[in-house]
């Protein structure tokens, strides 16, 4: 059966990373307030009106998915831990960088909102009508 919630999907984890997954999953929600929990590409998501970022439970580690112009922007920071164009693996067997994943989060919040503002059209003022 496929998780259908983030509680879900950290209970069907390997055991060995459920502890990890919990504390990270905390860390992302006190970052980002708001935002909606739930499944996406069939992995834990966090989202405003865009998936702000996304986490995963493996045998060996915990994935983070904060989107490549995040990890550019964060490459000296991440470099110590196996990564890819999107992805961050965080291993079971050390501490999570807890102050990293918190300037991450803030980071794409940041991005997002641009975005959103780059894109939405303010709200024209009514003319005023002259008597």
């Amino acid at each position: 059966m496929k998780p259908g919630t983030v509680s879900e999907y950290i209970a069907s984890a390997p055991p060995q990373t459920r502890a990890k997954l919990r504390e990270l999953r905390a860390l992302i929600a006190a970052g980002a307030p708001g935002a909606t929990q739930g499944i996406k590409w069939r992995i834990a998501a966090f989202s405003y009106d865009r998936i702000l970022v996304a986490f995963a439970g493996f045998e060996r580690h915990v994935g983070f998915y904060p989107t490549p112009s995040a990890l550019r922007a964060f490459a000296p920071d991440i470099a110590r831990f196996k990564h890819a164009a999107g992805s961050v693996q965080f291993p079971l067997d050390a501490p999570l960088p807890k102050a990293l994943i918190k300037r991450i989060v803030a980071f794409r919040l940041k991005e997002l909102r641009d975005t959103d503002a780059k894109w939405r059209t303010p709200a024209r003022a009514k003319p005023v009508r002259k008597r």
